[in-house]
């Protein structure tokens, strides 16, 4: 009787979604969120926040400093 109970399992386990691919699925879904996520904050960044100011570091502009102290 036990054998029979376990092999009906086995195939209403089969018939249903398959206990990897729902692993698969969860963290697909997890890592395209994130990715997204990371996009979405990009976008924000780039549109908000002011650009970073650069300094010159030319060897010219260097070397005329030092001259000039």
């Amino acid at each position: 009787m036990s054998g029979e109970g376990s092999a009906g399992k086995a195939v209403v386990e089969a018939k249903g979604l398959n206990p990897g691919l729902i692993v698969l699925l969860v963290v697909g879904g997890l890592l395209l969120t994130f990715l997204i996520a990371n996009y979405v904050m990009y976008m924000y960044a780039q549109k908000n926040l002011p650009p970073k100011k650069k300094k010159p570091h030319s060897k010219k502009k260097l070397k005329r400093e030092k001259l000039k102290k």
